[in-house]
């Protein structure tokens, strides 16, 4: 299926319709009645808020992940007069959307590698798939590309994967985003992506060792959830959006930087090969991205307040301090090891954030693990790599860490003099 004919508005179905994104994209559709209409939308848990979101879109589909939730939908359908929307529930009902609604776009805006099953429907399914799951492709980085059935198939919603793909713009297109056909960009010395550096820019290893985590979740710009905004300010989330761009442009990891820039007005840059740098600058928000996920490679009206140059600002650029945060080295060399080395990064950093939040692991300890069980894993190659190896991976992963962390909380509390 190829993009929406101009003479139709696209059909737009959204994973995650809930979150900071689908609510965000929901604005944008809003704004755009002729350019777009929403066929179905699917959350995890607030049967409220996707009941207001089925009425106010005219969603012909709904799910949602809770099964419980999903009844409290039903019963809201009933009370709001919407009994002809389907509901669907379950860990399968967004792969059932990706795969059957019909969408001329899908928005992947799961939050977590469980993003990754929708994210091979929607691309199954012959539909333009704007991805905001970025674990999907880190996690299942050969199972995605070997997916694609077109050259633009697959266009970014992260701030600075879209900025790379506009700015990539400014030179020779020898293949489109995400291609399955790889010949690379030959004028490309480097691709940047900045970084706001989080909560902790700044702070010293051994600062980072008392961290709590009511500071970790105190994102200077944005609020991402509980995952995403620890990702952040261990810089995890940066790591893998490094590992997503070399997937997505199909440039060498050693061609990739990370830097900090704490204003977040410059979203990252391609540096060319004769010296030039073209950088994609914005408000530091997400609502340009969202929107040219929608409608790529067309730009919507209007879609945010554009940067008044006339204002005096200051915009900074920083290092990356590899001895604080070395998430982007660790996922650079678990790039480079096998195919699934980055679901055992993934897999294992969510075990270790969810330990941090609940008081069985220091802030040092999520890359702390990380680390080790990247260092247990053996490593398979792409070629003898499935959904069910990644799959398999993952769960090995997670037990993996788990054992990593009770050691950890078992030796804290033994040299505390805590009963063990």
């Amino acid at each position: 299926m190829s993009a929406a004919a101009p003479d139709r508005p696209r059909r737009i179905a959204i994973l995650g319709s809930t979150g900071s994104i689908g609510t965000q994209a929901l604005q944008v559709i809003a704004a755009h009645p002729e350019r777009f209409e929403v066929v179905a939308l699917a959350a995890g848990s607030n049967a409220e808020l996707l009941a207001r979101q089925v009425q106010a879109t005219g969603a012909g589909v709904a799910a949602m992940y809770d099964d419980d939730a999903a009844a409290q939908l039903r019963e809201r359908r009933t009370s709001t007069g919407l009994t002809d929307v389907e509901v669907l529930s379950g860990p399968d009902a967004c792969e059932q959307i990706a795969a059957e609604v019909q969408a001329d776009v899908v928005l992947n805006a799961i939050t977590g590698s469980i993003g990754l099953k929708p994210t091979l429907a929607a691309l199954g399914s012959g539909a333009t798939l704007a991805l905001a799951n970025k674990e999907s492709l880190v996690v299942g980085g050969a199972l995605v590309t070997a997916a694609l059935q077109r050259p633009g198939q697959v266009v970014p919603v992260d701030s600075e994967h879209s900025a790379l793909a506009q700015a990539l713009a400014s030179g020779r297109h020898e293949r489109g985003l995400c291609s399955p056909v790889t010949t690379g960009y030959s004028e490309v010395s480097r691709l940047v992506l900045t970084a706001s550096g989080g909560p902790f820019r700044g702070w010293s290893v051994e600062q980072l060792a008392g961290v709590t985590p009511q500071q970790a979740l105190k994102h200077p710009n944005f609020d991402m959830g509980l995952m995403v905004t620890t990702n952040s300010a261990t810089m995890v989330n940066k790591a893998l959006e490094v590992i997503e761009a070399h997937l997505l442009f199909d440039v060498d990891l050693e061609r990739i930087d990370a830097v900090i820039h704490p204003q977040q007005y410059i979203h990252s840059l391609v540096e060319y090969q004769d010296g030039s740098s073209i950088a994609q600058a914005g408000p530091p928000r997400m609502l340009v991205p969202i929107a040219l996920g929608l409608s790529w490679p067309d730009r919507l009206q209007k879609v945010d307040t554009a940067i008044d140059w006339t204002r005096a600002m200051d915009w900074t650029f920083e290092p990356l301090d590899d001895a604080a945060f070395p998430a982007v080295r660790l996922a650079k060399q678990a790039a480079a090891a096998s195919a699934t080395h980055m679901a055992v990064y993934n897999a294992a950093n969510e075990q270790a954030v969810q330990a941090f939040h609940s008081g069985a692991l220091a802030f040092p300890g999520i890359l702390k693990t990380v680390e080790q069980t990247l260092a247990a894993h053996t490593g398979i190659a792409a070629s003898q790599t499935d959904l069910e190896t990644v799959l398999g991976v993952e769960e090995w992963a997670r037990a993996t860490a788990n054992q990593i962390i009770s050691s950890a909380a078992l030796t804290t509390a033994t040299g505390s003099g805590q009963k063990a």
